[in-house]
């Protein structure tokens, strides 16, 4: 096992100022277990204090670092240089930010328009079942949490509707349908109708195209295609209630 590799970072760049865009090669060598926003926070401090990215909480929490990598939506802030080097054959690596909203600057993305789509879910409790009479906090119990659980896994990394092949074409994206998805299948939530009409409209489940992408590239191993699936199916309530 090599203690440390000679890589080489192709980044996208993108300057708002003058509107251009451009690649830049950056080569390091790096220890095996830095991660690669290591390598991004490795290249501010001694080669490009320019160069823009996102990060945050850095535990895989907050989805703020979600990049392409040679091609795949990943959190920068997972992968370790020795996994990459693994996983894709290569030392060389071509780093883009992801395709989900415009680029404010290199691998910086106005992620609060990729948001907007999320949003039009409603993805909270729209109206509450009752607390019980003691008014004490509702309670859930593991049977009917179990169903759904791994779905609230979720963090909203847009990695699935970066790898999507739907939506980008009216479709409201894979997390999106997530967040309808487990609200609807929240014993708390009173309102399904409403929900039901934004999961089978016209931007919603009837757009995929059942590429499984989305869950190939959840970081949180989420199998997003199969809560899609059961939706198709209208495991969820009837799709007559829509109207």
């Amino acid at each position: 096992m090599e203690e440390n590799y000679d890589l080489t970072l192709i980044i996208h760049r993108y300057d708002p100022d003058t509107k251009r865009s451009w690649k830049q090669t950056y080569h390091l060598n790096a220890g095996r277990i830095l991660r690669f926003v290591d390598l991004f926070r490795k290249i501010n401090e001694e080669e490009d204090p320019g160069l823009a990215w996102n990060s945050s909480c850095e535990h895989g929490q907050c989805g703020s670092c979600s990049v392409k990598i040679n091609g795949k939506p990943l959190l920068a802030c997972e992968l370790l240089v020795e996994n990459a080097v693994e996983y894709f054959g290569t030392t060389t690596f071509e780093i883009e930010p992801l395709n989900v909203a415009p680029v404010i600057r290199d691998l910086v993305t106005d992620i609060e328009k990729a948001y907007k789509r999320v949003d039009k879910v409603k993805p909270y409790i729209i109206q509450s079942a009752p607390l019980s009479e003691k008014g004490e906090a509702y309670s859930i119990t593991p049977d009917e949490m179990a169903p759904y659980i791994n779905a609230t896994r979720c963090i909203n990394c847009f990695c699935c509707a970066s790898a999507c092949i739907s939506s980008h074409r009216g479709f409201l994206g894979p997390n999106a349908m997530l967040a309808s998805i487990v609200r609807l299948m929240d014993p708390r939530e009173m309102e399904k109708i409403e929900r039901l009409r934004v999961l089978y409209s016209d931007q919603g489940v009837c757009r995929c195209h059942s590429s499984h992408a989305c869950s190939f590239v959840c970081p949180k191993e989420i199998d997003v295609a199969h809560f899609i699936a059961l939706a198709k199916e209208g495991r969820f309530g009837s799709k007559s209630q829509k109207k």
